[in-house]
């Protein structure tokens, strides 16, 4: 008998976890922000509210993660060391056309980047920090929850019918 021992990071972990547990039920936010309170806070209260969600604490980590599972929703703080958030939001959009994202920044910097991002036909949206809870739930339920009713609501509407007379037992 065999054991193989793999080594596994713990994002691996919490995904793998996640993705058993509750994300083929709940819509799945991954939020990224290089202030582990900030990003953690925010998960808190997207679980709370119903939605699967999980952290990571830089681009090159969110990118994993998002390997791992595709979320429907990417909340990304702008100004982050290595991997800002617009560049992140880019790439995931690239490679998942139908993942949200929502980005949040506290600097002024945040509207060049996003000027450069949408001169190169990206559309994304901007919170300011801090962002209330309000807010956020706010935009992530429109942005994950009323594309899905709409879509629900566009289907058409499939009956079954018979060609075979009912017939009453006498």
């Amino acid at each position: 008998m065999t054991i193989r021992v793999e080594n596994v990071s713990k994002s691996e972990v919490d995904a793998k976890a996640l993705a058993d547990d509750s994300a083929a039920t709940k819509p799945y936010v991954l939020v990224v922000d290089d202030e582990a309170l900030i990003a953690d806070s925010l998960v808190l209260i997207l679980r709370q509210s119903g939605y699967a969600a999980d952290a990571a604490y830089d681009g090159a980590s969110a990118l994993e993660m998002v390997k791992l599972i595709p979320p429907d929703l990417l909340i990304t703080d702008v100004a982050m060391p290595g991997i800002s958030g617009v560049d992140l939001a880019i790439t995931v959009r690239n490679s998942m056309p139908q993942c949200k994202v929502l980005l949040f920044s506290g600097h002024a910097s945040a509207a060049d980047l996003l000027g450069s991002a949408e001169r190169s036909g990206h559309q994304f949206t901007l919170l300011s920090k801090p962002v209330h809870p309000r807010d956020l739930l706010a935009h992530t339920s429109k942005m994950i929850d009323e594309p899905k009713i709409r879509k629900m609501m566009d289907e058409p509407k499939v009956s079954k019918m018979t060609d075979e007379p009912k017939v009453a037992n006498l």
